[in-house]
C-alpha cells in the first residue's frame, strides 16, 4: 500500500510540474465559435443519448482545464462523436478562446468557494488536485463540486477502462475501489458548485 501511495505522490508531483501552456483565450471571439456548445450544455440537465448521462456544467469550469478537454476530443484522446466533430476543424487559438468563452459564463458558487465544511474520506487524494471543496486549484485540472452524478460516474468509469486517456488521472482511477467509484461521484456531485451555462 505504502509503494503505491508513493506512485501516486510521485504522479502528482511530475503533474504539477509538467503543466501544459495556455494560449491566451479571447471570450469575444469564443462567443462566436462556441455558442453552438450552448445547445447542449445550456439546457439544465440535457442528456447524451447513448449511453444516457447529462452532458457536463461548464459554467464556474476553468478555461485551461476546458482547453485541455477540447484538444483530447480534436486529437482523439477522448471519444465523443460529436465533441469529436465540433473539434476536428479547430485550431489551438480557437479552442483557447471557446474555452475563455464557455469559462466566463456562470461560475458565481465556484468563485464564492462553494461547500465549505463537506469532507468524505474516500474524495482524499481527489482534493490534491480538484481542492478540498471539490473546486480546483489549478487551471488545468477540472473543478467537480457540483457536476452531475452520472456525468462523473461515465468520466471515471472511462479513466478506468482507457477510453478516455490520461497519464495521471488513468493511474489515480485505478487505484479507486469498484464499490467506491459511485459513492465519488455522489458526493462530488452533492457540494456546491458548477452550473449549467446559460447563453447570454
Amino acid at each position: 500500500m505504502k509503494i503505491v501511495a508513493n506512485v501516486a505522490t510521485l504522479l502528482l508531483t511530475v503533474a504539477y510540474f509538467a503543466q501544459p501552456a495556455f494560449a491566451e483565450g479571447d471570450a469575444a471571439a469564443g462567443k462566436e465559435l462556441g455558442y453552438t456548445c450552448l445547445g447542449c450544455h445550456g439546457i439544465e440537465g440535457y442528456r447524451n443519448a447513448y449511453p444516457s448521462y447529462r452532458v457536463p456544467k461548464l459554467g464556474g469550469q476553468k478555461a485551461g482545464y476546458l482547453e485541455i478537454a477540447i484538444k483530447g476530443y480534436r486529437d482523439g484522446t477522448r471519444k465523443h462523436p460529436t465533441m469529436a466533430a465540433q473539434a476536428t476543424s479547430l485550431t489551438d487559438q480557437e479552442i483557447a478562446d471557446v474555452a475563455a468563452y464557455l469559462a466566463s459564463i456562470g461560475g458565481d458558487t465556484v468563485a464564492a468557494g462553494g461547500t465549505q465544511g463537506a469532507s468524505f474520506d474516500k474524495a482524499v487524494a481527489c482534493a490534491a488536485c480538484h481542492g478540498q471543496s471539490g473546486i480546483s486549484i489549478n487551471a488545468a485540472w477540472p473543478t467537480l463540486a457540483g457536476q452531475h452524478q452520472d456525468y462523473l460516474l461515465n468520466a471515471l468509469s472511462q479513466y478506468r477502462d482507457g477510453t478516455r486517456k490520461d497519464p495521471v488521472m488513468t493511474a489515480q482511477a485505478a487505484l479507486i475501489a469498484e464499490e467506491d467509484v459511485a459513492k465519488l461521484a455522489l458526493y462530488f456531485s452533492r457540494l456546491d458548485g458548477l452550473e449549467t451555462t446559460k447563453p447570454e
